[in-house]
């Protein structure tokens, strides 16, 4: 009875092994920087970054846009996922987000890159101002920038796309309105796109 039981339960847990090694590795925690907004417990963001791993998935760029005129960008505020197609279609990405907090927090439509900047500075808008009196009034770029290394301005006032020295904020609702991506990525992507490039959030 034993003899027969032991290489089932070998099978067994080799396969559930092998499940657990097929499994997306986190990245390693980054030092704490400024903390622009984040108020999701530990548990519940887990559970948020399980999901959006779920549901992480290429895109065709021809339901969202006419043409890919200057590049173009997708961000999905649900799958928490940014989405990139250039002008000639021959380069695409997919980059895991962070997103904001609240749905009052959240603009979507369409909107397009006004300005880019390397080494970005912050500075607080007045609502965030006045919900948080303690933040400081400037943050020079530096590893306590919560803009991170990049920032893709957009065309309407206080959004951006930008970088974080954060990443536990990848993949959550963590920001005050903007999109975030790992600082890698943003440095990517600030290459790719070009002032002009077509932007919609959904």
């Amino acid at each position: 009875m034993t003899d027969v039981l032991k290489p089932l339960n070998r099978r067994a847990f080799m396969g559930k092994g092998a499940m657990l090694g097929a499994r997306p590795a986190m990245p390693a925690l980054a030092q704490n920087t400024l903390d622009a907004g984040l108020e999701t417990h530990e548990d519940t963001a887990n559970t948020n970054m399980r999901r959006n791993i779920s549901s992480f998935r290429s895109l065709d760029w021809r339901p969202f846009f006419a043409d890919t005129r200057n590049g173009a960008i997708l961000v999905d505020t649900i799958s928490r996922a940014l989405h990139f197609w250039s002008e000639d279609q021959s380069v695409y990405k997919l980059y895991p987000t962070s997103v904001p907090l609240s749905e009052d927090l959240t603009r979507r439509g369409r909107t397009e890159v006004i300005r880019k900047v390397e080494g970005p500075t912050w500075a607080p808008t007045p609502a965030m101002k006045k919900r948080n009196p303690e933040w400081p009034d400037f943050v020079p770029a530096g590893p306590d920038n919560p803009m991170g290394t990049h920032a893709l301005y957009l065309s309407w006032q206080y959004y951006r796309i930008h970088g974080t020295h954060d990443t536990r904020k990848i993949g959550r609702k963590s920001s005050n309105g903007c999109i975030g991506l790992y600082n890698e990525h943003i440095k990517e992507l600030f290459a790719l796109s070009k002032v002009g490039t077509q932007v919609l959030l959904i």
